[in-house]
């Protein structure tokens, strides 16, 4: 009997895989290992295929989508409801063979080559600007104990740290020096792997004609539009500029009940790192728009925000605001214009 659809629930190494016919009846459960996934699949007629959006997923839905199967990936948290029993391999790929079928699930884009190498660049320079932060943290903190403090900033570890140690009037010992050497060596190798990797995001920004427009928005630069075209893939996945500021979480959450609206801070579901883009872009726009002598629109409804709630609400509304500007500019293909306002209304 023909396979209708399949659900795979992906590991490392034993793939376990669940399928059913156009009537929703298991024809299939079986377990597969790494060297026999295209073995299988390609000897079966195309068919619809979920997986959740885990480790290697987008790797395994360009490779099957080749084989002319159609693949589709979703978030963990939303197979989960169509789990039946306790958790093993074989319940979990029969909730997302389920799940994939419903006609309300929610679908995460599947990533080419090219924007999996663009997220690996901002997913490791994240990692060390955080061990980078940490460092300085740690030197900071080293160097108080002894009464000598470094003003806060990233900047001032490079710039104060060697005159302290060189400094022959402090207590500190030689043992004590040699150690605060090696954790600024440590920095400074930090420092140069975060500026290495920001420079190949830039030069992939430039090469990239989608990047350089998003880049026009105001609180959008390289960095921003890099990450959000890797991130979004095919802007068709999304109906409206609305469901992709959904997707970031930068809409209320809301408790309703009994017919009476109570919306709550924002969601906060999905990527938080480009979220945190956004907000981040945000604040500089705002900082910018309270000292222009002549205002702009965007600068007067910045301001007028400003006074009527606070900088934070501010800086989540004009991300929100981007987030559907950057929809518009793809879907449709066009420039930013800072007098159209159809653009970050659709």
């Amino acid at each position: 009997m023909k396979i209708k659809t399949i659900g795979i629930d992906l590991a490392k190494n034993v793939f376990q895989i669940h399928g059913v016919d156009s009537s929703g009846k298991p024809i299939i459960k079986k377990q597969l290992r790494r060297s026999q996934m295209a073995t299988f699949f390609v000897k079966i007629e195309p068919c619809l295929i979920g997986m959740e959006a885990c480790a290697s997923a987008h790797f395994w839905a360009r490779k099957l989508s080749a084989m002319g199967h159609s693949v589709k990936l979703m978030a963990p948290q939303y197979v989960k409801p169509y789990v039946k029993t306790n958790k093993s391999d074989a319940a979990d790929a029969e909730a997302i063979c389920e799940a994939v079928t419903r006609s309300n699930m929610r679908f995460v884009p599947i990533k080419n080559i090219e924007q999996q190498t663009v997220l690996s660049l901002h997913r490791v320079r994240q990692g060390f600007v955080k061990a980078r932060t940490a460092m300085a943290n740690q030197i900071r903190g080293l160097m108080a104990e002894f009464g000598l403090e470094i003003p806060v900033g990233i900047g001032y570890i490079s710039s104060r740290v060697p005159d302290l140690i060189e400094d022959a009037n402090n207590e500190l010992t030689g043992s004590f020096r040699l150690l605060i050497q090696g954790l600024l060596d440590h920095f400074k190798t930090l420092e140069t792997q975060v500026v290495t990797i920001e420079e190949q995001i830039v030069l992939w920004h430039k090469q990239s004609e989608d990047s350089r427009r998003l880049a026009e928005v105001p609180g959008i630069g390289p960095l921003t539009a890099t990450a959000l075209i890797a991130s979004i893939g095919d802007v068709k996945n999304f109906k409206s500029g609305r469901q992709v500021a959904s997707w970031l979480g930068l809409v209320p959450r809301q408790h309703s009940t009994g017919g009476k609206q109570n919306l709550l801070g924002i969601s906060k579901r999905g990527d938080s790192y480009l979220r945190t883009l956004l907000i981040h872009g945000a604040r500089v726009v705002i900082y910018h728009a309270e000292r222009k002598l002549k205002l702009d629109q965007t600068s007067r409804w910045i301001n007028e925000l400003v006074q009527r709630r606070n900088k934070n609400v501010a800086a989540v509304a004009l991300a929100n605001k981007n987030a559907r500007t950057v929809w518009a500019l793809l879907a449709h293909d066009r420039r930013y214009e800072s007098n159209r306002q159809e653009l970050v209304l659709q």
